[in-house]
């Protein structure tokens, strides 16, 4: 992560809430922060205009195999319900109006090529989910070859990204293979900012 030097003013005070796998968090509260380090993994930062009222989540898949769906039913760690779950948490906290939502995606990197680039299958549903919906993202950074920071400011909806260097990534690239249960390769090295 970047020191907290480098961060954005808004972004290096206040209470910081992390988004782990399968977590939806949603707040309007002034001083919170929702972070998440993605690797092929997709979080989207949801927030209502006209109240405030925003949230993350942070999915793995964005469907579970057969077997995985009998026998742990609906989970936030899958994209389908993790988004149903967290555009409903955000209407039903803020305005309750779909036109109020504005939405950003992040996440969706190919950080080891032994995970069949589930960060390319991540972002192909994201893309097919809004559309089938009738939402588009005002802003996304999606894809390459690394992992990511994301921090979200649901009460402004700032966000700011982080291009993660190797070693973190490789971190992520064991986490994500524990889940979906294939073998580990080496991850390139990015270091990039972005603010949206």
């Amino acid at each position: 992560m970047a020191s907290q030097d480098s961060l954005p003013p808004e972004f290096d005070r206040g209470v910081v809430t992390t988004i782990h796998q399968g977590d939806c968090h949603v707040s309007s509260a002034i001083d919170v922060t929702f972070s998440t380090v993605l690797g092929s993994c997709i979080s989207a930062c949801i927030r209502d205009v006209s109240t405030g009222v925003g949230g993350m989540n942070h999915f793995l898949l964005a469907e579970q195999s057969g077997a995985a769906k009998d026998r742990y039913g609906a989970s936030a760690r899958y994209g389908a319900f993790a988004m149903e779950k967290l555009i409903n948490t955000v209407l039903s906290k803020g305005s309750g109006n779909k036109a109020n939502l504005d939405i950003k995606v992040f996440g969706g990197g190919n950080i080891n090529a032994s995970l069949n680039d589930i960060g390319a299958q991540n972002i192909e549903f994201i893309r097919e989910f809004l559309k089938a919906e009738g939402y588009k993202s005002s802003a996304q950074d999606v894809g390459g070859a690394f992992a990511r920071r994301v921090l979200f400011k649901p009460s402004s909806g700032r966000v700011f990204v982080k291009r993660l260097d190797s070693a973190t990534g490789a971190n992520l690239v064991r986490e994500e293979i524990a889940i979906a249960g294939v073998q580990k390769v080496s991850v390139p090295a990015h270091d990039d900012i972005e603010l949206f």
